[in-house]
């Protein structure tokens, strides 16, 4: 019997701070421990190892040591590029992995007559045929699929995966109802696993045609106010190990221990700020945060008074004297009687980002069709997460300039995404 590991959405070097990042490293070096224990034939990752296509050079070089155990152990690890995987040069840290043989990168496409024909790779050692379509910038990767060569894929026989970063629009979580994402009909049927990525929701899927569509969420914890927050609440991270010989026999979830977490969900609606802030101090002093990732989430319209004052950083700074790794406040669905500037609603900052930009973007007289409406909107924020980016600790200040000044023109126009041959 063999088998191989399914992980996605690492993101690694996705936070700042230094207790997040070292239990981010922790978490990933002990699923790659959990690989060479569980023999796995092989590693599968659907995409996003890395939070940005020029990460840390220090999140690489750990990531790197942990990845050559498992090249020592003849573990291979296959992959393909996530939505965080792109650079405005084209070339990805995930393309250096593979030219240094640490991993392999398993979306092989030609284009014959118009048509994306993809290559099956072929495990040397189980013979498992593996192939895939990886995330492309702004989630623009739906134009593969519909030039897809999906009856060549579907002729070929053995134990077949296909692994893929999008969502699919027939498994769509509510809180992702606005996303873009692709018809489960666009895929090739007949495979006897389908990898995906890019959800941060672990769920496994079973439609005709199409058995195991598999998301396994997150390996750690994703990034951002709603993975943190279900994280905290207990949800568990991992990855997949998937056994088969001709053909698919089981699989099994297999937790990786991400942080102990502490969450405190407080609505002060109807509450005047004095008793607000009351709450909040009470309710945390009470919360059990030695050792653990505490998550606060204030919410709801004051009845009176301002939201400055809640005192967030004296329940901060109590926490983290009781011993708390770090404490996170999401407070954007806090508001009050007396704010009186426009407020765009959404439970995090992503949320409030689109939200807002999908209200402005129409506003603008714009030429480009493209840069209008939803596209337009997701270009926006695009644009704003590459601004966001800080200067490598190797990189000198004028290449810092031009490297975020050449992905804001990419983002910004964009027009060669749409009309480029994959």
């Amino acid at each position: 019997m063999s088998k191989f590991a399914h992980m996605s959405d690492i993101h690694l070097g996705a936070h700042r701070e230094p207790a997040l990042r070292e239990l981010e490293r922790k978490c990933f070096a002990e699923a790659m421990d959990m690989c060479v224990r569980e023999a796995v034939d092989f590693v599968l990752i659907s995409g996003d190892i890395f939070h940005s296509g020029i990460p840390d050079l220090g999140v690489v070089n750990d990531a790197v040591k942990k990845m050559r155990e498992l090249r020592d152990a003849r573990i291979p690890i296959y992959a393909i590029y996530g939505s965080h995987d792109y650079t405005p040069t084209g070339t990805s840290v995930i393309d250096i992995l593979h030219t240094a043989g640490i991993l392999t990168n398993i979306m092989q496409a030609s284009m014959e007559d118009g048509r994306l024909r993809l290559k099956l790779f072929t495990d040397p050692e189980t013979g498992a045929k593996l192939t895939g379509i990886a995330a492309r910038k702004m989630g623009l990767e739906s134009k593969y699929y519909e030039i897809l060569d999906r009856e060549s894929l579907e002729k070929e026989g053995g134990f077949k995966v296909f692994a893929f970063h999008s969502g699919i629009t027939q498994f769509k979580p509510d809180y992702l109802s606005e996303m873009e994402t692709i018809d489960i009909e666009n895929l090739p049927k007949g495979f006897d696993y389908y990898a995906g990525g890019h959800i941060h929701v672990r769920g496994e899927f079973h439609v005709p045609g199409y058995q195991r569509v598999v998301f396994p969420g997150p390996l750690f914890t994703g990034y951002g106010a709603r993975d943190l927050e279900s994280t905290a609440r207990g949800e568990r991270r991992g990855f997949y190990v998937v056994e088969f010989d001709d053909r698919f026999r089981r699989m099994q979830f297999m937790p990786v221990a991400g942080f102990l977490g502490a969450y405190l969900d407080l609505d002060v609606g109807g509450k005047n700020a004095m008793e607000a802030n009351k709450e909040l101090q009470e309710k945390a002093g009470r919360l059990e945060v030695k050792d653990r990732v505490v998550v606060l989430r204030v919410a709801g319209e004051l009845a009176g008074g301002k939201t400055t004052e809640l005192d967030f950083h004296a329940a901060r700074n109590g926490m983290t004297e009781r011993g708390a790794l770090w404490v996170y406040v999401n407070r954007y669905g806090l508001t009050s009687k007396e704010l009186t500037q426009a407020k765009v609603l959404g439970e995090d900052a992503a949320t409030i980002e689109r939200n807002l930009f999908r209200e402005n973007v129409a506003k603008l007289k714009l030429s480009a069709p493209e840069l209008t409406g939803e596209s337009g909107a997701m270009r926006a924020q695009e644009l704003l997460r590459l601004l966001r980016q800080g200067q490598k600790s190797n990189e000198m200040k004028k290449d810092y300039a031009k490297r975020v000044s050449d992905a804001g023109a990419q983002a910004i126009l964009a027009k060669e995404l749409l009309e480029e041959e994959p």
